[in-house]
């Protein structure tokens, strides 16, 4: 009896101990041999290892947590958990994940593999090639430092170092990073990409290649497969034979298009003109640029930067072909000319640029002044000279691109503050104007139709005033000097008379329709834009550190 109690003791105290040693194992997961042609030892050697070795067709398959490695020949540690492997090595996880080597170390308490020699790693979306391989499972990653190349159905990536995480199918590549397309390609210092996804999102100096494009920025992302993203940092996009900067830029391949947006500047390489603003956006397919929000153009005319600044710009046709069009409140800079209308148009190829207004409304062309309505002129100055008119054309010469004739039509009004009076203006009332420019500077001019004349004239000996000239004719010609009126003459039934001054009324020296119009003139670049365009709020480009 006490015999038979003992021995249940003891197969109790065995079976206890059984099952704590099988919870160990199964704490452990340990690595497990499924197959090998021949199993030896050699405590020399390799001290603890089980050396197991492929005979025939019979090869090494070891296995653990769902991975199975296959090879000629294994070193296997059963106490460290730990094997090493080599010849024909394949490594495998589910149907996911395949991964063959020359040589490859795992240890199972970490669940860390160490693959080495012509290292490929295979999933059903791509492929990695390099020299050797860390795999982390317990972090489902695989990192390399010694150069490796990505392949998946299009595109071809290599860079210095690089991570995959296994899970997200997510790529982390750093240092000469060189992402290759059929139709383009990309270098960058730090890129990650998804492959689901077909998106790189990349940090560090970045260069996209294109066939007919070039992006480089400091910032952004770019969807390899539609090839269209966006842009930050020290952004430029060369396209089209245009420059497009901006603090965020967008561009998408297929429908010819790409935008910018904050300190935007849009440069025409062949026609040397530079577009600025805050939001720009170019259709090449239609060769045309639009640019709004504190927008101004700076073209060169005759070594000149001319300034045309508007609510809108927009550029229009190929090189050949090239216009500029400007809507809304345009104000236009040049060294020796200031103007202003409602709309302009720059033809290039012309060299003509023309200035016009928006056409009255009937309630505004019964109500308003004669005055009123010139107010709504454009309108050029040369100094202190103002003309104005319903349309005005500035004609350059195209080969030189100096400014060589000047054209009014309508309601032409020339006004010049009188130099030697207080109060007094020189004025000229008619219904086409002429000029002629010499070396930039407006010389001649002819006038014609309905000509009325209000001019202040003084003696060449000592400057006093003869009297005031009221004048009308057909026609008349008259001569600048540094934009003043120096010479007028008058043709075709001139009729008029010279008043002194005591006995010409004050009422009676403006002409009709007579507005002097100084307080709208620039006088700096600056005086282009106003109050709203300088007190402008930008949105917030996300994503970028200030």
């Amino acid at each position: 009896m006490k015999l038979s109690n003992h021995l249940i003791r003891l197969s109790l105290i065995f079976f206890l101990v059984n099952l704590f040693l099988n919870a160990q194992q199964e704490e452990k997961k340990i690595i497990k041999i499924i197959q090998a042609g021949s199993s030896t030892q050699n405590e020399l050697k390799f001290p603890g290892a089980n050396i197991l070795t492929k005979i025939a067709n019979t090869r090494v398959h070891l296995f653990h947590e769902g991975a199975l490695i296959r090879s000629d020949i294994s070193y296997f540690y059963p106490k460290r958990n730990f094997f090493t492997a080599k010849g024909n090595v394949i490594f495998t996880q589910g149907d996911s994940l395949r991964m063959t080597c020359d040589y490859i170390e795992y240890d199972g308490e970490k669940k860390i593999a160490f693959a080495r020699g012509s290292v490929f790693l295979e999933r059903p979306d791509m492929t990695l090639n390099t020299d050797s391989l860390k795999l982390d499972r317990s972090k489902s990653k695989a990192y390399y430092e010694t150069g490796g190349t990505i392949r998946d159905e299009e595109t071809k990536l290599t860079s210095r170092t690089g991570v995959y995480f296994i899970d997200q199918k997510k790529y982390r590549f750093v240092d000469r990073v060189n992402l290759y397309d059929p139709e383009y390609s990309m270098q960058s210092i730090k890129l990650d990409y998804f492959t689901e996804l077909n998106k790189a999102f990349f940090e560090g100096k970045t260069k996209i290649i294109g066939q007919d494009y070039l992006i480089l920025c400091e910032k952004g992302n770019y969807n390899t497969k539609l090839q269209k993203g966006s842009f930050q940092k020290n952004a430029i996009i060369f396209y089209d034979n245009k420059e497009i900067e901006g603090d965020s830029l967008f561009f998408e391949k297929e429908k010819n298009y790409a935008s910018a947006t904050n300190n935007v500047k849009i440069t025409d390489t062949l026609n040397k003109s530079i577009i600025n603003g805050h939001f720009g956006e170019i259709f090449k397919s239609k060769d045309s640029a639009i640019i709004t929000k504190r927008a101004i153009s700076v073209n060169i005319l005759e070594n000149d930067s001319l300034y045309i600044h508007a609510d809108t710009l927009i550029a229009l046709g190929d090189e050949k072909n090239r216009k500029i069009k400007a809507f809304y409140d345009v104000r236009i800079f040049k060294s020796d000319i200031r103007g202003k209308s409602d709309s302009l148009i720059y033809n290039e190829k012309s060299g003509i640029i023309k200035l016009f207004k928006k056409p009255l409304t009937k309630k505004q062309l019964r109500s308003l002044t004669k005055s009123q309505k010139n107010k709504k002129n454009p309108i050029l100055w040369f100094g202190q000279n103002q003309m104005s008119g319903d349309t005005i054309f500035m004609i350059s010469n195209v080969m030189t691109r100096k400014l060589d004739s000047l054209k009014i039509i309508g309601n032409v009004m020339v006004v010049e503050k009188d130099s030697l009076s207080n109060e007094g203006f020189n004025q000229i009332k008619g219904g086409i104007l002429n000029g002629m420019f010499s070396e930039s500077k407006l010389k001649d001019v002819e006038i014609k139709k309905n000509i009325d004349v209000i001019y202040y004239m003084y003696s060449e000996e000592n400057n006093e005033l003869i009297g005031i000239n009221k004048t009308t004719c057909s026609k008349l010609f008259m001569q600048l000097s540094e934009n003043e009126i120096k010479d007028i003459s008058f043709f075709i039934e001139p009729l008029g008379k010279v008043y002194p001054d005591k006995e010409l009324p004050i009422n009676e020296r403006k002409l009709e329709g007579f507005i002097w119009r100084s307080d709208e003139k620039p006088e700096t670049i600056n005086d282009l834009f106003s109050q709203e365009d300088l007190n402008i709020k930008l949105p917030k480009i996300h994503g970028i550190k200030e």
